[in-house]
């Protein structure tokens, strides 16, 4: 089978659990939005890093990243100088932006995508607009900005004004279809119809995240892709964590061990884009094309 382009190694760390914001339909429960590694441990966790062969990409997580201190502290600045690693993160872009420049001065060179969650339980479409094109302006332009947003039900006329906001000022918008549970939301017909036309009707996952099925495809997750918590859990994927299945091991309390081949998918939903886009399930995407999530 032909690839437009190598897999990309991909590891997707959740720093913390931490957030500062308490998003109505965050899929992850409030008793997981809560605690940080500890200053001991996010020295592990660097080690660990500093022993993956290769260069991988370290998409970093949370909660959210910046709420947490350590976050640009340590752990940015040890990425940097103590590893060969590409960074990127997904953020609400809530710090200050002070604290946003100082991270896009600290990542020159080695940052490669910023996904940058829009939360209007929380925010304005015009306030987080102007947060994006200040950093915007201060990163690299190899650097690819995409920014996500939830299809929430009952506001979905809001979210198309912001889609309009976003595109408007030049940045990529990317939808996803609201999670709940091991599943989607069940929209009702008259929100059906706005989803679709927000998402298009068969969009790629470089265009939208409708959470599909992808079981029985050949997939390298656990090989060059795994989920990596803050307790320092590793999982082939989001799903399998899920579900309890996928166990890779502890970077804080023993080994990580990865996959030594890929395996057929046994899952009926892939709930976050990565894995396709990094071109980890066979004829499903392809890794480093510009804008994915």
């Amino acid at each position: 089978m032909s690839r437009d382009t190598p897999r990309q190694p991909t590891v997707e760390w959740q720093v913390c659990g931490i957030c500062n914001y308490d998003c109505s339909y965050c899929i992850q429960s409030r008793e997981t939005r809560q605690g940080h590694p500890s200053p001991a441990d996010v020295e592990r966790f660097l080690a660990f890093f500093r022993g993956l062969p290769g260069r991988w990409e370290i998409k970093m997580t949370g909660g959210e990243p910046f709420a947490f201190r350590g976050f640009m502290e340590r752990i940015v600045p040890g990425l940097i100088a103590e590893t060969p690693h590409t960074l990127s993160v997904l953020t609400n872009l809530s710090a200050p932006l002070p604290v946003l420049l100082r991270f896009a001065a600290l990542t020159q060179g080695r940052l490669g995508i910023v996904s940058a969650s829009l939360h209007l339980e929380h925010t304005s479409a015009d306030d987080f607009l102007g947060r994006a094109m200040a950093l915007r302006a201060a990163l690299d332009p190899a650097v690819r900005m995409v920014v996500n947003q939830v299809l929430v039900p009952g506001r979905l006329g809001e979210v198309a004004a912001a889609q309009r906001a976003v595109e408007a000022a030049g940045l990529r918008w990317f939808p996803q279809v609201m999670k709940v549970g091991p599943g989607v939301f069940d929209y009702q017909a008259d929100d059906v119809v706005q989803v679709r036309q927000l998402t298009g009707a068969t969009p790629t996952p470089r265009q939208a995240n409708l959470a599909p099925s992808y079981r029985g495809r050949m997939c390298w997750t656990g090989v060059e892709y795994f989920v990596l918590t803050q307790t320092g859990e590793a999982w082939s994927c989001r799903t399998a964590r899920r579900f309890r299945d996928g166990f890779l091991g502890n970077v804080l309390t023993g080994a990580v061990t990865l996959r030594s081949a890929p395996e057929p998918c046994r899952y009926d939903i892939c709930p976050c884009t990565v894995p396709a886009n990094r071109g980890m399930i066979e004829g499903v995407g392809a890794a480093a094309l510009a804008g994915e999530p």
